[in-house]
C-alpha cells in the first residue's frame, strides 16, 4: 500500500519517517520523498494514530488527490533545489508537466488554490533559501552560486534575493547571525 506524507523534505525526514512507521508495526518496503509504500493494508485505527505521530514531528498524512499533486511538486521544486538534482536550463513548468504527468496549467491553478501563492513564488523562495545557505557556507562567490543556482547573473540573483529578504547578499553575508528558514516552512 502506498501513503503520502506531507513534510518529508530531506533524508533525515526519512529516517523519522521510518522509526514512526516501524512503532506503529508497519513495514516500510521504499521510501520516497512525499511516500512510503508499506506491506500490507494497515487497519485505519494504525493509519489514524501513526498521523497523530507524524503530526507531532511536522509531518502529516495525505489523504486527497490534489494534496498529494500539492506535495510532490514542493518536493519536486526542493529535489532540483537542495538536493543538487540540477537547475541549469530547466523550465520549471516543462520539468513538472513532465514529471507528474500532467498540464502545467491544471498543476499552477491547484497549487495556487490550495497554497495561496504561485509555484513560481515558491520556487523563488526555496532558490533564496539555498542562496541563504551557500553564503552561510561562504565557499563560493555569488556569481558561482548564480551560476550554480541557474540565474542569468549576479545582478538577477541579488535583485531576487533582496525582494525576498530586503537585503543585499553582500550585506546578508556580513551578518553574524544569518536567518534561515526551514524548508517545510515556507
Amino acid at each position: 500500500m502506498k501513503i503520502f506524507i506531507k513534510n518529508m523534505v530531506c533524508s533525515r525526514c526519512k529516517m523519522a519517517v521510518t522509526a514512526e512507521l516501524e512503532k506503529a508495526g508497519l513495514k516500510p518496503l521504499s521510501i520516497e520523498l512525499g511516500e512510503v509504500d508499506i506491506a500490507g493494508d494497515p487497519s485505519e485505527a494504525t493509519l489514524t494514530e501513526l498521523n497523530e505521530n507524524l503530526k507531532h514531528l511536522g509531518f502529516e498524512l495525505i489523504d486527497d488527490r490534489r494534496g498529494r499533486i500539492i506535495e510532490q511538486i514542493k518536493n519536486i521544486i526542493v529535489g532540483l533545489i537542495h538536493h543538487g538534482d540540477g537547475l541549469r536550463g530547466v523550465n520549471l513548468s516543462t520539468y513538472l508537466a513532465d514529471k507528474l504527468k500532467l498540464d502545467y496549467g491544471y498543476l499552477s491553478n491547484l497549487f495556487s488554490e490550495i497554497e495561496g501563492g504561485t509555484i513560481e513564488k515558491y520556487f523563488i523562495a526555496q532558490k533564496i533559501e539555498k542562496v541563504k545557505e551557500l553564503i552561510m557556507y561562504d565557499e563560493l562567490t555569488l556569481s558561482q552560486i548564480a551560476n550554480e543556482l541557474g540565474y542569468s547573473s549576479v545582478a538577477h540573483l541579488s535583485s531576487q534575493f533582496k525582494k525576498q529578504t530586503g537585503l543585499t547578499p553582500s550585506f546578508y553575508r556580513s551578518l553574524k547571525e544569518n536567518k534561515r528558514r526551514n524548508i517545510e516552512d515556507l
